[in-house]
């Protein structure tokens, strides 16, 4: 495996064990999760429609006022409460729920309490909320085994005898009445209510919640589970409110107004919706959301058997971790990271949209911390891809700056760098060897030869650089270099041999400086076209960038022949590429080890410069 791949494994693996420890046990993104369930659904509800058999009387604002000079101020006497059950209870509804606590007799009224009790005696389908205390005050509780009968308790097999707990029951109802349910309003851990509590099982004895225990007198299927995630239908104040006082009034007319089977086979939900009462709660569809119409909702999802469902355990894990997993496969394959980008976007899409239209048909599918997990394991990847190609990018300038020029270097880099495994090319090489230099080593130190050396060969190599050549190496006091790699160059003959006549200008100021030691100081250039492999060849340690092949051999050979024939030969190749670009003048053919056939050489000249 490339030794680039091995942070990509790193980071993915690393995503891997954030995704199985989010999803198992942190859940720090399940708020932001909520949230956009949450958003979906609301969108999702706007235009539906609340069952219609179920009705909301309400003590709004208005009906507070209205009712001051009958009731005075709330709570109001539960005589007023009886009345009203009267005049509803003789419409025959379905079942008449209280959304109103009568936890506390009336110690200034009990007179009021009879009649309301009185009024009671009228229907067998009246049901009262209760609240389910801290469990810490369980031990000071009731026995449970003695108020099961009163409160419609479940007795499972797990029961035990002697447990207690601490209820509040409607105690201004004779027990006779209690067909009660608990109404305790259970948030997640953002604080928005999205689940309905059936059954709270307390040592083994399960209290049914109001909304349970009206669906099962009702002859509802009721889920035995602990809770059910709401269902809504519509915008708060979606389901039909009628104002208490509207009709309280309405009751005592001689003509009513209102039609006298409005309630028949209905369930009838009283409930306060009074600014001043404060029965609001936070949920998916408002932050002010009243309290009755959540009753009201578990009563249509119950009724209905309409319910949110929630994704299996395992979906998020999965998804998240197979994301995750597509992610590194993808950029172990080196396949772009604009383009994986763009296929992790439309995947996006895809689940974002496919979650949208999941909530619609009553499914949550959590996508959104698979997402996001995702999402920050692909810019962490591509941020190491980037490094790594950066790191790359600097590598191959640092390598290629030794042997080509540094404009060179940039526009190799900027068109993909180079062929790694090697490649046959037409090229045109120049070796270039000095004439004399045993002389030369007589008459200096080492020092002095080696900074003679230094200088001269920066100079050529300026000479090779500036004609777009490639310094391939130096071999002792020789100098190998080539043109047509790694860029394509057309004319790599042309230049190879205008290369040479300059360095042959520079060689001459050269000597100039030199003085009189520079007298026996020469060079001698041999230049041949044709076919050879280019390419990084050598060990995983250390790799050259060089051509090999019979086209590199030839051209050593002619540079040997040069020395008392001319300065530079170049072969009838090179010179044919050059075409009109120079004078050549023919040397004649020479027989050259390891070939049968002879060799043409040429001395080149500028136009014009020949003798």
């Amino acid at each position: 495996m490339d030794i680039f791949s091995r942070p990509l494994i790193r980071i993915t693996a690393l995503f891997f064990a954030l995704a199985v420890a989010e999803t198992g046990w942190l859940h720090t993104l399940l708020p932001l999760e909520n949230r956009l369930s949450d958003f979906f659904v609301r969108q999702q509800v706007q235009k539906l429609a609340p069952d219609p058999q179920i009705v909301i009387v309400d003590i709004d604002d208005a009906s507070l006022a209205r009712m001051q000079d009958v009731a005075g101020n709330w709570p109001w006497p539960r005589a007023v409460h009886g009345e009203l059950v009267r005049g509803i209870a003789a419409q025959r509804p379905a079942a008449i729920v209280f959304d109103i606590l009568f936890s506390e007799r009336d110690q200034y009224r009990p007179e009021s309490d009879r009649l309301f009790n009185e009024a009671l005696n009228a229907a067998d389908n009246i049901y009262f909320p209760m609240i389910r205390r801290d469990p810490a005050l369980d031990a000071d509780g009731a026995p449970l085994a003695r108020i099961a009968p009163m409160l419609g308790l479940t007795r499972t097999e797990r029961a035990d005898p002697e447990a207690r707990v601490a209820l509040l029951p409607p105690l201004a109802v004779d027990p006779r009445h209690w067909r009660s349910g608990t109404i305790n309003f259970e948030e997640d851990a953002d604080g928005v209510g999205r689940r309905y509590r059936l059954y709270t099982d307390v040592r083994g004895w399960l209290i049914p919640s109001l909304p349970a225990r009206v669906a099962a007198d009702l002859g509802y299927p009721v889920p035995q589970q602990n809770d059910m995630i709401l269902a809504w239908r519509g915008k708060a104040h979606s389901f039909r409110h009628i104002p208490y006082a509207e009709l309280y009034e309405d009751f005592s007319r001689e003509h009513p107004q209102h039609p006298q089977d409005e309630f028949t086979g209905k369930i009838v939900i009283i409930g306060a919706a009074a600014t001043g009462l404060h029965d609001v709660r936070v949920t998916p569809l408002a932050s002010l959301y009243p309290g009755m119409e959540i009753l009201a909702t578990a009563l249509d999802n119950l009724k209905n058997r309409r319910m949110m469902l929630a994704a299996p355990a395992w979906f998020t894990p999965l998804l998240a971790l197979g994301l995750l997993a597509a992610l590194g496969v993808i950029f172990l394959c080196s396949i772009n990271a604009l383009r994986t980008g763009l296929v992790l976007a439309a995947v996006s899409a895809l689940l974002l949209g496919g979650s949208y239209f999941a909530a619609g048909r009553l499914y949550l599918l959590p996508v959104l911390a698979p997402l996001l997990l995702a999402w920050a394991c692909y810019f962490c990847c591509a941020l190491a891809e980037y490094l790594r190609e950066r790191r790359s990018r600097e590598q191959a300038v640092q390598m290629f700056s030794r042997f080509v020029n540094p404009h060179v270097v940039k526009e190799l880099i900027a068109h993909g760098g180079l062929n790694r495994a090697g490649e046959s090319r037409q090229i045109t090489v120049l070796f270039s060897d000095i004439r004399g230099f045993t002389t030369l080593s007589e008459r200096h130190t080492p020092q002095e030869i080696v900074a003679l050396l230094n200088r001269y060969f920066s100079l050529q190599v300026e000479v090779i650089f500036r004609h777009g050549g490639s310094l391939d190496k130096f071999i002792g006091d020789a100098i190998m270099a080539f043109w047509g790699a790694p860029l394509d160059d057309a004319q790599h003959a042309r230049h190879a041999v205008a290369a040479a006549l300059e360095m042959a200008e520079v060689l001459q100021r050269f000597r100039q400086e030199l003085g009189d030691s520079g007298t026996g100081f020469d060079v001698g250039i041999g230049i041949h076209s044709g076919p050879a492999v280019v390419g990084l060849i050598g060990s995983e340690q250390r790799r050259e960038y060089t051509a090999i092949g019979d086209t590199v051999n030839l051209a050593s050979r002619i540079e040997g022949l040069t020395k008392g024939v001319s300065r530079i030969l170049v072969s009838r190749e090179t010179m044919e590429l050059c075409g009109d670009a120079f004078d050549f003048q023919s040397f004649g053919s020479y027989k050259v080890k390891g070939r049968e056939q002879e060799v043409e050489l040429f001395a080149p000249a500028n136009k014009g410069e020949m003798p």
